[in-house]
């Protein structure tokens, strides 16, 4: 792994709009996992009279965990796509406390990466949900970011 891919992880965490919007931070790297939390929010509860999170923004945290947990096996950046993501609910989060995901690439091909994941309040040993995520690798095959965006599909 180079120092390039863990100074880029904070930005990678919390740089993309709707990371942004969520209001993802990164919470480090040890060994090969990484760790992002989202700060509990008002405008984040699926439920208001329990004041629980969104299930959404636990999937969502969890996918994004799982990208970056990619990018720290691969040691580089590159463009990935999510091929598969079981999200395994296993109780509510905790009512007005911060949701932590914590991800692990345990295998890397040349063209897949897989990844298990969970969420939690305090300690991975009581998940609110565990994940279980495969990466299309290099899935952007060389073209240019917002490719789909201009006329005719190719990159300025």
């Amino acid at each position: 792994m180079t120092s390039t891919i863990l100074d880029l992880l904070p930005q990678l965490a919390s740089g993309a709009a709707h990371t942004h919007a969520l209001g993802f931070v990164f919470d480090g790297v040890e060994g090969d996992r990484v760790r992002i939390r989202a700060p509990w929010r008002e405008d984040l509860v699926g439920d208001p009279d329990t004041g629980v999170l969104s299930g959404g923004l636990v999937t969502t945290l969890l996918d994004h965990v799982g990208g970056l947990a990619t990018w720290v096996a691969l040691g580089r950046f590159e463009t990935l796509a999510t091929l598969d993501l079981r999200v395994d609910y296993m109780r509510a989060a905790a009512t007005r406390r911060d949701l932590i995901a914590e991800a692990r690439c345990y295998r890397l091909t040349r063209s897949v990466g897989f990844v298990r994941a969970w969420a939690f309040e305090d300690t991975a040993e009581d998940p609110v949900a565990a994940a279980q995520m495969a990466y299309m690798l290099g899935s952007g095959e060389g073209r240019g970011a917002g490719v789909n965006l201009r006329a005719g599909g190719t990159a300025a």
